[in-house]
């Protein structure tokens, strides 16, 4: 396992969820919630800087089927934009399918009323992708994803 904080980015049309992991890369905890528009990459560059993240890890909403819809594009685009941003570290996207529904589960048995999960449910849904990243990471010794490309 590789050691550096990460972060978990969960794109959304309105909010973006962010999510980072300690320095050993074991566990996953929410940030904040960014809204989409602009700004929000400037943002999430000057999160990589505070917290020294050695990558982003930016969730892929793929269908069941895996087929990707414009939700996936918009994620691609955002890591695309996000890479040719960051001075160093890398942007990988990943698989996220059910994060949301996982995290709004988590909420739920928490006892998060849904009316009061609007403002937590993008940071909570970052944080179950984050985690399943970093827990892929560790089953397997490979970093989690796909690279994005950056600068070229």
């Amino acid at each position: 396992m590789r050691n550096g904080v990460r972060l978990g980015v969960d794109v959304g049309s309105v909010r973006i969820g962010v999510a980072r992991s300690d320095p050993a890369g074991i566990l996953a905890v929410p940030v904040e919630t960014v809204r989409a528009g602009r700004g929000d990459v400037a943002r999430i560059v000057a999160l990589v800087s505070e917290f020294e993240a050695l990558e982003v890890i930016v969730g892929l909403p793929a269908h069941l089927s895996g087929k990707e819809g414009p939700a996936a594009a918009s994620a691609r685009a955002f890591a695309t934009r996000l890479a040719r941003k960051l001075p160093f570290g890398t942007v990988r996207l990943y698989d996220e399918r059910l994060t949301t529904v996982t995290a709004a589960s988590g909420l739920r048995s928490g006892g998060t009323k849904a009316k009061d999960q609007r403002r937590v449910i993008d940071q909570a849904a970052a944080t179950v992708l984050l985690q399943a990243a970093l827990d892929a990471e560790r089953l397997t010794g490979n970093p989690p994803g796909v690279p994005v490309k950056g600068r070229e």
